[in-house]
C-alpha cells in the first residue's frame, strides 16, 4: 500500500536536497549573520531582514509541522582506524528499497510523522560525501528527532545494503563487503 507522506530512493546519483525537500522557514524580522549574502536580501536601518530568507520558491510545509529534522550520513575518512578512498555500497535493490519503503511508513504511523524522505546511496561514494539523507517532518521535535534515530537505526539492521571500504594504502576493498547488513554493520561501524 503506497504511503503519499513517504518517499525511498536508492540511487547511484550523488545526493543533494532538492528544493522542494528544503524546508523556508520563512524567518521574517530575524537579523542577518551572514553580512556577504546580505545584498541578496532587503534589510532596513538595523541589518534586519525585511522580506524571507531562505529558498522562497522551495515547496511549502505542512502547517501542522513544528520540526523538521534533515539528517545527511557522510562517509568518514577513517575506517577502523585506517584512511579510506571511500565505500562501494551494493544492495540487493528491491529488496532493500521495500525495507526502506516499509520502514519509513512504520515511522510515519509510529511517530505521526507527517513526512519521510529516504535516500541511499549505492556503488562508489567517496570520503566527505553522502551516502545517507533523511529528512523527517513531525508535529513536534522530539517525535522528529526520535523517528530520525530509529529509522537510521532500524536502516542498518533490516535493509540489505552492504558496505566494503576502500582503503587508501591498498585500494582494496574489505573483506567484510560481504557479510549479511548486520554482520557488516556490526564490523564496519555502519
Amino acid at each position: 500500500m503506497a504511503n503519499s507522506v513517504c518517499e525511498v530512493l536508492l540511487t547511484e546519483a550523488r545526493l543533494e536536497a532538492s528544493r522542494e525537500d528544503v524546508a523556508d522557514p520563512a524567518f521574517v524580522g530575524q537579523p542577518l549573520r551572514n553580512k556577504s549574502r546580505a545584498g541578496r536580501y532587503q534589510a532596513n536601518r538595523k541589518g534586519w531582514a525585511t522580506q524571507p530568507i531562505g529558498a522562497s520558491d522551495a515547496k511549502r510545509v505542512d502547517p501542522g509541522a513544528g520540526a523538521i529534522v534533515d539528517f545527511w550520513g557522510v562517509v568518514r575518512e577513517l575506517e577502523d582506524g585506517r584512511e579510506i578512498e571511500g565505500i562501494n555500497y551494493e544492495a540487493h535493490a528491491a529488496m532493500a528499497e521495500h525495507q526502506l519503503r516499509l520502514i519509513a511508513e512504520e515511522s510515519a504511523k509510529n511517530f505521526q510523522l507527517k513526512k519521510v524522505i529516504v535516500r541511499h546511496r549505492i556503488g562508489f561514494v567517496s570520503a566527505g560525501e553522502a551516502s545517507l539523507f533523511l529528512q523527517v517532518t513531525a508535529g513536534h521535535r522530539a517525535a522528529a528527532f526520535a523517528a530520525s534515530q530509529w529509522i537510521v537505526d532500524e536502516l542498518k539492521k533490516r535493509v540489505p545494503i552492504w558496505k566494503g571500504p576502500r582503503f587508501k594504502i591498498d585500494n582494496q576493498t574489505s573483506p567484510e563487503s560481504h557479510l549479511s547488513p548486520a554482520a557488516s554493520a556490526a564490523s564496519c561501524g555502519r
